[in-house]
């Protein structure tokens, strides 16, 4: 799968986030919210102190089983970078963990979905996305910061038969949006994020979201998109990789 989007944003950086990281939970297409990482959880009646059970057999893409450790020092990063503020986390057993707030919030394991939040190998969530090692479906073969990057698909990924379902993913940057449409008009790249509508316009072997006239993203009629995405982004929240499909 090939996408071309622009450089303005931080559409490639999102996909990359969404292709080859995961997060504690996830919100689904539909709206809901899931376990990714975590397989379940349990808070104190005042939603200050929080239990997470964590996914076992999962595997960083370095082959390392990933271990609570991982989850509470990526966590603590986070929290140090102001993406979440936790009083404390702490790993209970090798696949559970505890986080205490300062104030409770029903709403935590709704916030641990953001995909800036994912959880990295030794918790080196700081480095470069190039060197970071995540568990999402795609390994990075190739990145070059605001230019390009290529995805490779894990064998035998905890998610098989349920998500990655293109062999390899692809993001190009082009900056100007009269040649990212012209790309997929000429058959180049499968998706053009925020492209030229009015270059594309009545190509019949073209689909447009949300509408013709409002085109945050354009795709080649052979990609498969899930009938809702997530609401947060036109890119299903940085997830396409693992949830749309070439037919």
């Amino acid at each position: 799968m090939r996408l071309a989007v622009p450089r303005e944003d931080d559409s490639l950086i999102s996909l990359v986030r969404g292709a080859g990281f995961e997060t504690l939970t996830e919100i689904a297409p539909n709206g809901v919210l899931q376990g990714e990482l975590a397989t379940g959880w349990t808070a104190s009646a005042n939603a200050k102190t929080w239990q997470f059970e964590l996914r076992r057999g999962v595997a960083f893409h370095d082959g390392r089983a990933m271990r609570a450790q991982d989850v509470v020092s990526s966590l603590q990063m986070h929290d140090a970078t102001g993406h979440i503020r936790i009083e404390t986390v702490r790993a209970t057993d090798s696949h559970r963990i505890r986080l205490d707030l300062a104030e409770g919030n029903p709403d935590l394991p709704i916030l641990l979905a953001d995909t800036r939040l994912i959880i990295c190998a030794d918790g080196q969530v700081d480095v470069p996305l190039a060197a970071a090692i995540g568990t999402g479906c795609y390994r990075t073969d190739r990145f070059a910061q605001d230019r390009q990057y290529l995805g490779g698909k894990i064998q035998d990924h905890y998610k098989a038969g349920r998500a990655g379902w293109v062999d390899s993913i692809e993001v190009a940057v082009i900056p100007d949006a009269a040649v990212r449409a012209e790309a997929l008009r000429d058959g180049f790249v499968d998706i053009a994020v925020l492209p030229m509508a009015q270059a594309l316009r009545g190509q019949d072997n073209l689909t447009f979201h949300p509408s013709a006239d409002d085109m945050a993203f354009a795709a080649s009629t052979t990609v498969g998109v899930p009938r809702v995405i997530g609401s947060r982004s036109p890119l299903d929240d940085g997830r396409l990789a693992q949830r749309w499909w070439k037919g």
